[in-house]
């Protein structure tokens, strides 16, 4: 798929806006090689603030996209998290524009918009049935670290999800994953529908890279560094 270098949509909330290489408005799901043979396609969905993307982000994406078997994986920003209402985040166009950088140099990587244009709190269920209608051929699977999946039945319609999308969790530093046994208790015969992700876990979390730059440490190492640059340029997470 082309890419070419346009604005953010959302930079109309921004004072200087910074040229972004981003993909054509929604993404093209097909994969970008391969086009024509059989088989459904795999999309992976990845959530968060990305408030910033950093490398673990982008290793859990790639991580799935291999193991899972994914054509392509979207990663999603999140316009007002449930979970994270009594923090402040970023706006929603420096987050848009930082993640579209991120993802920038990988060609199995992109970005949706999707919860971004949509009012109102950032519910996945919602986000999997407004990819679902607009892709109704296309086979959705949820990603997530571990610790989200420990937390998952403080989601919206857990069982709705599992429904909607398969599910591929990471490993995350602290949060051992599941056994077999215990997804089966939860989740029935739909467990089947929850592949482990087997590699090595990053230990780099959004709140440590902020407290990093707030302090006026390196962040290098731990996000893309065009991310590093747009974060210095827009003077983000500096209290």
């Amino acid at each position: 798929m082309g890419r070419r270098t346009v604005t953010t949509s959302l930079s109309t909330a921004r004072s200087s806006p910074r040229l972004v290489p981003v993909s054509d408005h929604a993404p093209d799901l097909q994969p970008r090689a391969a086009r024509s043979g059989p088989g459904q396609q795999r999309i992976g969905v990845l959530g968060g603030t990305f408030d910033p993307p950093h490398l673990g982000h982008l290793w859990l994406a790639t991580l799935a996209a291999d193991e899972a078997n994914l054509d392509r994986v979207l990663l999603v920003p999140a316009a007002q998290p449930p979970h994270k209402r009594r923090r402040s985040i970023s706006h929603a166009a420096d987050r848009a524009a930082m993640t579209r950088l991120a993802v920038a140099n990988d060609p199995r990587l992109d970005v949706s918009l999707v919860e971004l244009e949509r009012d109102g709190p950032s519910y996945t269920v919602d986000t999997l049935e407004a990819l679902q209608a607009q892709h109704p051929d296309v086979e959705m699977v949820l990603i997530m670290a571990a610790d989200s999946l420990a937390a998952i039945d403080t989601r919206r319609e857990p069982d709705r999800l599992l429904e909607l999308a398969r599910w591929a969790a990471g490993p995350r530093p602290g949060w051992p994953l599941p056994s077999r046994a215990e997804l089966t208790a939860r989740f029935g015969r739909a467990a089947g529908r929850i592949q482990l992700l087997a590699g090595p876990a990053l230990d780099i979390s959004a709140s440590h890279v902020r407290r990093r730059v707030a302090a006026g440490r390196s962040i290098r190492y731990l996000v893309p560094r065009a991310v590093e640059e747009f974060i210095t340029e827009r003077r983000l997470y500096r209290h």
